[in-house]
């Protein structure tokens, strides 16, 4: 009987910690405004207060991420723009998996610029959900540095990108950005 009990004990937590340390326990994990902070102002090279200004107001707006992308973009227009960048997806319980983005925009939008691009991803539950097409609007003056953010919005997913970069463009433009697995010429 005490044989019994004890190893039905044993049975239970190895079964709990096998269930804890899992990477299915992980899915769906939410990242804290603390860990994206200290993520971003690393990324950046910013201090941690200069990171957390932007990052609050997106929280403030969307709520915890699920997942997030560091990566480098370029883009350049005259009326009509491409923008080609590429980074690593990073959620919780998973390897972090490289990604590609390219897209057109069109609007009074002048200029080029490289980035640093942080974008924070909201409701993606499956790596396979961020392969698509994410319309938007933005406005954007780079003229040495800053950080601005817009958000993206498309299948029930959420996706701000805060960018620090370097060049000048000016103006506001519409367009979309097309993420996939692989690197491609074509902006469409």
């Amino acid at each position: 009987m005490i044989l019994s009990r004890v190893t039905m004990a044993a049975a239970f937590l190895l079964a709990a910690l096998t269930f804890a340390t899992s990477p299915a326990f992980a899915k769906g994990e939410t990242f804290t405004e603390n860990e994206i902070v200290q993520s971003a102002a690393d990324f950046f090279g910013v201090t941690s207060e200069a990171a957390a200004k932007v990052v609050q107001r997106v929280f403030k707006d969307q709520g915890l991420p699920d997942a997030y992308i560091k990566g480098d973009e370029g883009s350049g227009a005259i009326v009509i723009g491409l923008r080609y960048g590429s980074g690593w997806l990073i959620r919780k319980g998973y390897d972090p998996v490289k990604v590609y983005w390219q897209g057109p925009s069109v609007g009074w939008d002048f200029g080029g610029n490289a980035s640093k691009c942080f974008v924070l991803i909201y409701n993606l539950r499956d790596e396979d959900r961020l392969y698509q097409k994410f319309p938007g609007v933005e406005g954007t003056i780079y003229v040495v540095a800053g950080i601005g953010v817009n958000y993206l919005r498309s299948s029930g997913i959420t996706l701000a990108p805060m960018r620090t970069g370097v060049g000048l463009r000016a103006g506001a433009n519409a367009g979309y950005l097309t993420f996939t697995r692989e690197h491609t010429l074509n902006p469409f």
